[in-house]
């Protein structure tokens, strides 16, 4: 049995022998036990062992890192040296570095042991209860498992973190059918720590089902109008993130193409947004605790009440840029509610759009975006009046971010992130 902790230990201690001025690796083992269903039937389970040892060694300036799945002595000297090759051809960067403080943790959390026989009763349960509500879905592929792990991070300087954790995770992807007619394809997850809730219940997965089922017959939007634009957590998500990727994270400030690079405390959105990186929320599963640069994890606050109060930067973009380094390099993202229920956002719309999940190509700089909505509704005189065949929409993600309508007092712990439903302004809707 391989023990992580003297594995890491004896991987940094050879990097510093061999000339390394600073290293650091990960390793980890996991077991995975899987469900499947496809095409409405029970079609595999399996149990996956996974190891995984990444290293990275840091010379004169210069990174080279390698990635294995052996913990064998003769398979870590080769990456090893594979590391110190990379490094050789890099070019010199005096912006790497680690954490020189030595943080040390040792967490054991979620539940790192499965109960296979209970995930396979929620799984046929789940299973069940789909056909028996949602009798027009046609479930294209159910996937059900437990990730138990145990991984050790360390660095030259002395930084150990150790976890031994595990999870549940549900993900589905599905379709409506009525005859010849099927909806668009979508998609529903969740992730949990315990096997106490049946799995229908959680999340947004009844929300989505009886959303498609609505989809199966669908109309245009006739002609084009600027409206307002609904996105449900998981389009939010979509949006949200594109926008951080844009505007607040490393690339971006970098090159510098951010159109926020000097807007630090300044008010950046309207004053209801508070967006944070939250890994120790309770309702976050699994959250990260280190950073990939030996610091311990902090919660922080991106964006509060309209004004932006940190970049996501990791240490090497900070020391690039001269800003700060972000408190977590995490994307465990908690957006604050709203006071408004969602019917009560529906009701106060003239004319706009709910949008499902959003196709299109990567926002530019500036953050225009266009594409195509799917899985929508269209809203007219405050109620959802027909779902719709696919919509081109675009907009600005700096411009949404001003032009916020409403925020929802209901959220969305799916796991990995707490969100509401938000309503935008100013998004410009063609159809026909």
């Amino acid at each position: 049995m391989i023990n992580l902790t003297t594995l890491t230990k004896n991987i940094i201690d050879t990097c510093m022998a061999k000339g390394a001025d600073m290293a650091k690796c990960a390793a980890s083992k996991n077991e995975v036990r899987e469900f499947n269903i496809d095409g409405g039937k029970f079609s595999l389970f399996r149990t996956l062992y996974n190891n995984a040892v990444g290293i990275t060694v840091f010379k004169d300036g210069k990174k080279g890192s390698m990635s294995i799945n052996r913990f064998d002595d003769e398979a870590i000297e080769e990456a090893i040296d594979a590391c110190f090759a990379a490094a050789e051809a890099a070019a010199p960067d005096d912006a790497w570095d680690l954490c020189h403080e030595a943080y040390t943790q040792d967490v054991t959390d979620g539940c790192p042991v499965c109960d296979t026989e209970k995930l396979f009763d929620r799984t046929e349960e789940l299973k069940t209860a789909i056909e028996k509500d949602y009798p027009l879905i046609l479930m294209e592929q159910m996937i059900v498992d437990h990730n138990g792990y145990e991984s050790v991070f360390r660095t030259s300087y002395g930084g150990c973190f150790r976890r031994v954790s595990g999870s549940y995770q549900v993900s589905l992807m599905f379709s409506a059918h009525e005859g010849e007619i099927a909806s668009s394809f979508c998609g529903a997850g969740v992730t949990v720590e315990n096997l106490d809730t049946p799995f229908i219940e959680l999340g947004n997965i009844r929300q989505t089902l009886a959303d498609v089922e609505k989809q199966i017959h669908t109309e245009p939007v006739e002609g084009k109008f600027v409206g307002t634009m609904v996105l449900p957590p998981d389009a939010l998500s979509e949006f949200v993130g594109s926008a951080l990727g844009n505007f607040v994270s490393d690339g971006s400030l970098i090159d510098g193409t951010s159109i926020w690079k000097d807007a630090l405390g300044t008010k950046v959105a309207d004053e209801r947004i508070t967006i944070s990186s939250k890994p120790h929320d309770p309702r976050i599963i699994g959250g990260s605790f280190y950073t990939a640069d030996g610091f311990v994890a902090e919660d922080y606050d991106i964006i509060k009440n309209g004004v932006l109060e940190s970049f996501m930067l990791s240490l090497y973009a900070a020391n690039k840029t001269g800003n700060r380094r972000a408190p977590n390099d995490a994307w465990d993202l908690v957006i604050q509610n709203g006071d408004t229920p969602y019917d009560e956002i529906i009701k106060n719309i003239e004319r706009g759009i709910i949008v499902g999940r959003f196709s299109g190509g990567s926002p530019n700089s500036k953050g225009d975006f266009s594409g195509v909505a799917k899985n929508s509704f269209l809203v007219e005189n405050g109620k959802i009046t027909k779902a719709l065949r696919e919509t081109m929409i675009n907009g600005n993600l700096a411009d949404l971010f001003k032009n916020v309508v409403a925020i929802s007092k209901e959220t969305l712990a799916s796991g990995g992130s707490v969100l509401p439903t938000i309503a935008f302004g100013g998004v410009t809707v063609s159809g026909k």
